[in-house]
């Protein structure tokens, strides 16, 4: 259970969060949406540990995930992609996976590269000449070697054409049913990402402002009000 209480986060007088509360059942499927500025990124930090609260407090499975230890949050089971292609470009696709996997087993590899076959396939590749989508795969796939119980997702369709976005959210799903990892995708593509989500909450100057399932979002003709 991930549980996030009553967290109001700041950048010295700026508010990006003002007193967020919602909890997720493991394996859950939520999408966070809002304009630019409502405080999604700032959410996705706080819950990893990157971002101290000014109050308030995050819980995995009932003990306190603690800002600034981000490695040890990592190893108890929360896994950040941040916005852009978080790789290293001058190594190969197995050598970014070897080090994301350090302090893991790394024989998960081969059930990673199962979910992404491209990675299997350019395993040799040097990641930073792989297109934008490929990078974006193996972004996933080192956040994955971690075996985490819940995968942040920072943006992952930007700067990607549509047929690739529609291929990133279809193994994403693949992710969720194969390893019952949840997931918590923060997008500006609202119609991809409900596609692949159960619940949605939406953020609006740091504030929650919906929270239900997705599909009374997608039904709704009138979706764009709330941005």
């Amino acid at each position: 259970m991930l549980e996030i209480e009553n967290v109001t986060a700041r950048y010295g007088s700026l508010t990006a969060l003002q007193d967020i509360s919602f909890a997720a059942e493991p394996g859950a499927r939520i999408g966070v949406f809002g304009h630019n500025g409502a405080g999604k990124t700032t959410l996705l930090r706080s819950i990893v540990g990157a971002h101290a609260p000014a109050s308030g407090a995050v819980r995995l499975d009932g003990r306190a995930v603690v800002a600034g230890r981000v490695p040890e949050n990592v190893r108890r089971g929360i896994a950040f992609v941040p916005q852009g292609h978080n790789v290293f470009p001058n190594l190969s696709v197995a050598q970014n996976m070897r080090i994301a996997g350090l302090l893991f087993d790394m024989r998960f590899a081969e059930d990673v590269m199962t979910i992404f076959p491209v990675l299997k396939e350019r395993r040799t590749q040097r990641a930073g000449s792989m297109s934008g989508g490929e990078q974006q795969m193996l972004a996933l796939g080192m956040a994955l070697m971690t075996k985490p119980k819940w995968l942040l997702l920072d943006e992952p369709s930007t700067g990607l054409a549509p047929v690739i976005v529609r291929n990133v959210m279809r193994q994403l799903g693949e992710v969720n049913k194969m390893l019952g990892t949840g997931l918590i995708i923060v997008e500006q593509n609202v119609p991809a990402t409900l596609k692949l989500v159960d619940r949605a909450i939406i953020l609006k100057s740091s504030r929650v402002v919906l929270d239900g399932p997705a599909a009374q979002l997608s039904d709704n003709p009138d979706l764009w009000k709330w941005f």
